[in-house]
């Protein structure tokens, strides 16, 4: 079993669509959330959450959290 992530979904007009749940994670990070408390109010672990931000930075092209929260708002999608 591959712990690869499907890239994220490109819209027809080449645009990066996050799902509903991704958005959740950035939305709270934004919002100041540490980590710990965005994971235990998702109900997942720490490590779990750590691994999807990565994922989702990943799918955007950028390299920290940050920048994929920046990402995020520039596309008013949170």
């Amino acid at each position: 079993m591959s712990d690869s992530v499907a890239p994220a979904p490109v819209t027809p007009s080449g645009t990066i669509q996050l799902a509903a749940d991704q958005l959740d994670i950035l939305r709270l990070l934004a919002q100041g959330f540490t980590v710990e408390t965005v994971a235990r109010r998702l109900d997942m672990s720490d490590r779990t959450l750590r691994r999807r931000v990565r994922a989702i930075a990943d799918d955007l092209g950028v390299d920290s959290t940050i920048e994929a929260i920046v990402w995020a708002v520039r596309h008013q999608l949170i």
